[in-house]
């Protein structure tokens, strides 16, 4: 049973008048259909995966709107469906996560930029940096500027975000450049209402087809020669088309203030931050009134030069908040007053970080800098006493605790198939010696913490086993790589796998075959285990990846000639096999699928099945790891080697004995790793398997009265 978006799936539903209550990503998807969008592709991530996951649900609605949803295999396919809107207008929208999704999808969106559009194209991006981010520190904005596409940031207002919705299509078609939508993390969650419109089901659409394709026309092609006349047209006709439209429709905001010789440049999505801190200073009231003029930018490329110059001049002092490096809009500002010969002092990253995360704190810190030197009058004093007492109770918890809090990384799930891979890996270095491991995106770099501190590399998705062929020539042992299998489809198989047998490259590859995207949310893939084999499970089956032989036929079909499948949970036959691949005489790709389904998902399906049992009274068997106080001798091995939250400590309940024993807590999943790393590590025999039987028969329940009777009489 998959994650249900029901609920939302309704709220796309609302019509004109209607009141729309939600996230800030659900509000954009509602945008989309009130734009009129005929087709919508994209690439799961944080924190935009629930744009997709919800069309890809509301199938049966998207068919009724004639609305095409394609679930696309990685970024640059979702980009190559833009192409749609070079010749015909259709108005066309994807997604996908972050510059990690941008730089897959790159070469598509140069070559779309190019051409220009017909249709409105709407790319919505999860801006995705800080301290907390999950991906590398990078800005969308580069892409703007390098491709002449239109980036949109809107303020973190529901009816705002969706308002540029529309006014992005319509402003991608008035400038024929494709436009980029970037969405902070708290964008995407903010919550909120907004005065809903009816959907638009497209003119031309999967109800309305078309009957022949647009003349053959080679200018619309991304092809030389007509490319440089495209590169012309994007700064003689494009952007200042697009200029226009921003100021005649009012895109950017200005918000008015009684010290009107300052003002405030920001982003529009860094807009209620900013309120946020101004309101520490007195200088903004609850409903977001201000006391500095501020001009909000939520399009951030192209800006508008007279349109910032009309607001810096005559102004002491500007301050410009942008988040990130390196600081484009500020540089591009600094340049177009300096053009015109206006001096207003220009601030920004001289008195705010240069990268991370603007959180209020931060942005109070750099007004409170920069109103020392342009308001000097103006006492900043109990805003800088607020965040030095912020800081010093921090230091405070901080000495109060008997030791620094332990780190706590992200790791996996309660009984996730790839935890008892990597105890296998570790174990196959003690006969082969210290491995080469290229890592890559996915569930399983959790495998380069604690305890396993495994992989070297991790250079993109699906990208492991390429990453290794530069080690590969200069490293006496084979080289490890592994990848999952929605990096496998994303990018493996051609840029690794084909390419390594190709050159006939000497490479171990371990692929982890769970049925899922696990890490972006379990979105189905390729080799998803079908809706019949999951309807007819029970819960005896560990494992429903088997049913699906997708990526072993593909390798193949390929022509991998060593391949090897084993259960991910057998530690003692994935030892074995790791050490086979890595002291075999085959001179070639040795291919290891580790088979196992997503713990996630089984929990989802397997939870109300056995509800649905117990509620009918029937026998339920579930199973339960536990460890022999009597017999555990305190050596920790077995934690060392698995890392599972449910393996933890507590004190020796003998107290001749000062170290602690291992127990398994509630939340045991019964996978049955700690017992299979006991066993295939040889370490003491101090774990035990149980059958907790609920609803028992007749004869189970007189046994069990009878062993009670049995022990009772031995204890005396």
């Amino acid at each position: 049973m998959e994650v249900s978006f029901s609920k939302e799936i309704e709220s796309l539903r609302l019509g004109d008048g209607e009141t729309f209550h939600g996230e800030g990503i659900l509000a954009i998807t509602k945008g989309l259909l009130q734009s009129g969008v005929a087709y919508v592709g994209g690439y799961q991530g944080a924190p935009v995966s629930h744009l997709m996951d919800v069309l890809v649900q509301a199938k049966g609605y998207m068919d009724e709107l004639g609305v095409h949803v394609e679930a696309c295999s990685n970024e640059a396919s979702a980009a190559a469906m833009l192409g749609a809107s070079i010749h015909y207008p259709l108005r066309g929208a994807v997604t996908w996560k972050s510059i990690v999704g941008t730089n897959v999808a790159a070469d598509a969106l140069s070559n779309l930029s190019s051409p220009g559009v017909k249709g409105g194209v709407l790319v919505v991006v999860g801006e995705d940096y800080g301290e907390g981010a999950s991906v590398i520190q990078e800005r969308t904005h580069a892409y703007a500027l390098k491709s002449g596409m239109i980036l949109l940031d809107p303020r973190p207002d529901l009816g705002r975000m969706v308002d540029l919705v529309e006014h992005g299509f319509a402003l991608s078609e008035a400038s024929n450049m494709p436009a980029l939508m970037e969405l902070r993390i708290r964008a995407c969650h903010v919550r909120g209402g907004f005065t809903a419109r009816d959907n638009r089901a497209p003119a031309i659409s999967t109800r309305a087809l078309m009957d022949d394709p647009a003349a053959f026309d080679y200018s619309r092609l991304a092809h030389p020669p007509v490319t440089f006349r495209h590169e012309k047209l994007k700064y003689e006709d494009r952007i200042p088309a697009a200029r226009r439209y921003i100021v005649e429709h009012g895109l950017n905001e200005l918000l008015p203030g009684r010290h009107d010789d300052l003002g405030l440049i920001v982003q529009g999505g860094l807009t209620n931050t900013l309120v946020r801190a101004l309101q520490q200073f007195g200088l903004a009231d609850a409903f977001g009134e201000l006391d500095i003029p501020t001009l909000v930018l939520n399009v951030t490329s192209p800006l508008v030069p007279d349109q910032i110059a009309n607001f810096c001049i005559g102004k002491r002092a500007v301050l410009v908040l942008e988040e990130g490096q390196p600081e484009y809009i500020e540089q591009e500002i600094a340049t177009l007053l300096r053009r015109r010969d206006i001096q207003t002092p220009l601030h920004g990253k001289d008195l705010l970080p240069m990268g991370g995360e603007y959180t209020v704190e931060v942005i109070a810190a750099g007004l409170a800098a920069w109103l020392n030197k342009v308001l000097p009058q103006f006492d900043t004093a109990s805003v800088q006493a607020w965040l030095d007492g912020n800081r010093t109770r921090r230091a405070e918890v901080a000495k109060s605790l008997p030791a620094p809090l332990p780190a706590r990384p992200p790791g996996f799930c309660i009984g996730c198939p790839e935890r008892p891979v990597f105890s296998a890996i570790k174990l196959a270095q003690e006969t082969v010696g210290p491995l080469h491991v290229a890592a890559d995106i996915g569930c399983h770099a959790f495998a380069t913490f604690e305890p396993f501190s495994t992989g070297h590399t991790i250079l993109g998705y699906g990208m492991s086993l390429a990453s290794r062929a530069g080690v590969s020539p200069h490293m006496s042992r084979r080289v490890l790589s592994i990848m999952g299998d929605g990096g496998f489809w994303h990018n493996g198989l051609l840029t690794g796998v084909q390419s390594a047998l190709f050159n006939g490259d000497d490479a171990v590859l371990l692929i982890f075959k769970n049925g899922y995207t696990s890490a972006t949310g379990t979105q189905d893939i390729l080799n998803t285990p079908d809706d019949e084999t999951k309807e007819h499970a029970s819960d005896k089956a560990l494992s429903l990846v088997h049913t699906n032989q997708t990526i072993e036929n593909a390798l193949k079909g390929l022509g991998v000639q060593w391949q090897r499948v084993v259960n991910t949970y057998d530690v003692a036959k994935m030892r074995a096999t790791l050490t086979d691949a890595f002291t075999s005489d085959f001179n070639g790709l040795k291919v290891i699928v580790a088979e196992g389904e997503c713990q996630l998902e089984r929990q989802r399906r397997i939870k109300p099945w056995i509800a649905g049992l117990l509620k009918k009274g029937q026998r339920v068997v579930r199973v339960k790891y536990g460890v022999d106080e009597d017999v555990c001798n305190g050596d920790h091995a077995c934690i060392r080697l698995s890392g599972c939250p449910t393996l933890t400590l507590k004190d020796n309940p003998d107290p001749l004995k000062v170290d602690p024993v291992a127990t398994v807590i509630d939340g045991c999943v019964g996978c049955g790793l700690c017992g299979e790393n006991a066993h295939a590590a040889t370490l003491c025999p101090s774990f035990y398997r149980a059958e907790v039987i609920q609803n028992p028969r007749w004869h189970e329940r007189l046994l069990h009265g009878f062993r009670r009777a049995v022990v009772r009489t031995l204890q005396t």
